[in-house]
Parts: structure tokens; C-alpha cells; sequence
């Protein structure tokens, strides 16, 4: 079985990392209230679906293939997690909450999440990565994992995110007043990435 813990700890730190997602629901929340802040949270949370699907079919596929295959991905991963937590220790960019968006309704904030979420490659990327390094091989059932992994990550998504939306306020307004809450932020999730990629690239005996 996964590691479900580490999972859970992992994927919190990448749902409040800093980044366009988390902005858009706090923006979404201050500027026109809970609701469509909720509205985006499921958004982003559905976005999630493709991009587990996505994983769920490359990596089996490569497992089906050549284990050899899924050990360079894993690899690969690994080092795209650590140059990650790299490029985000070395990010100095505060979150910026806009305060211009216009009103639209309810449908159309969450359609703009997850087609945002869906269509963004990065993310996509991420997941390649991320997910892999909690897959137990040996267990067999790799789909099943990596689909439960991603229905983790969404349930988590929309808790984070909805607690982001509902107390919007209060958030946005210490982002905009203490800047360097999001570097810390950055520092905190910078770190489990590389520990993440270390993790993985360390031979074990």
C-alpha cells in the first residue's frame, strides 16, 4: 500500500503552496464572496480528475511494459521534484490578491477552474512525478493506487481550499499586510519536495 501519511502531508503542502490556483480562490472568495470561492475550490478539485487519469494511464503503462522504464520515470521524477523545491526556495515573489476581477456567475468560476487546472501542463507534469513516488510495485494493483492517491489529493484539495474560500478575508487580508507569510510558505514546501526527490534518488539497501 501507499504511504498514505506522507501522501497526505505532501499533497497539503503543494495545495497551499503559493501559486495562481490558490490566488484565484482567494480572489474569487474577497471579491465576490464564499460562494464562489467554493465554486472554484470544486474546480480546481475536479481538474484534478484529468490530470490523475492522465498518470494513472502513463505510469501503468510503463509498468506493464518495462520495469526498467518505470525506474527511469521514477527517476526522472525524483529530479524534477528536487528542482522544484529548488526553484521554489528560491522564489522571492509574495502572493499578489488582485482586487479588479469582475463579477461573473457561480458556473463560470468553476468552469474557468477546471479548465485552468485541467489545461495547465505544469500540473500535469507534477503529477507524472508526484504520484509515483508513493506506488508500491511490489503490491500490485498500481492503478487502483494511484487512483485512490488521486481521490485523496482532491478530497484534500477541496477541504483546503473551501477552509482557504471561507475565511478569505482574514487570509487576504494578512497575505497583503505580511508578504512573507507566503515565503515562508515557499521555504516550508521547497524543502519536502527536495526531501521528496531525495527520498527517492537515495539507494536503499
Amino acid at each position: 500500500m501507499p504511504d498514505i501519511g506522507l501522501f497526505l502531508i505532501a499533497s497539503a503542502l503543494l495545495a497551499i503552496a503559493p501559486g495562481p490556483d490558490i490566488v484565484y480562490v482567494l480572489t474569487r472568495s474577497i471579491t465576490q464572496g464564499r460562494r464562489a470561492g467554493f465554486a472554484a475550490a470544486f474546480g480546481f478539485a475536479t481538474g484534478v480528475i484529468f490530470h490523475t487519469a492522465l498518470a494513472v494511464l502513463g505510469i501503468a503503462a510503463l509498468i506493464r511494459s518495462s520495469e526498467f522504464a518505470f525506474s527511469l520515470v521514477r527517476y526522472a521524477g525524483a529530479a524534477y521534484l528536487i528542482y522544484l523545491g529548488v526553484r521554489t526556495l528560491m522564489s522571492q515573489g509574495a502572493m499578489q490578491v488582485g482586487s479588479g476581477n469582475t463579477s461573473i456567475s457561480l458556473w463560470s468560476v468553476y468552469k474557468q477552474s477546471v479548465i485552468g487546472n485541467a489545461l495547465n501542463p505544469k500540473v500535469t507534469l507534477f503529477f507524472l512525478s508526484f504520484l509515483p513516488q508513493f506506488i508500491n510495485v511490489n503490491a500490485g494493483h498500481v492503478e487502483l493506487q494511484m487512483v485512490s492517491l488521486g481521490v485523496l489529493f482532491m478530497l484534500q484539495t477541496v477541504l483546503i481550499f473551501g477552509a482557504i474560500a471561507f475565511f478569505s478575508g482574514s487570509i487576504g487580508d494578512r497575505l497583503r499586510s505580511n508578504p512573507s507569510i507566503a515565503n515562508r510558505l515557499n521555504i516550508f514546501a521547497g524543502i519536502v519536495f527536495i526531501a521528496l526527490g531525495v527520498r527517492v534518488a537515495w539507494p536503499t539497501s
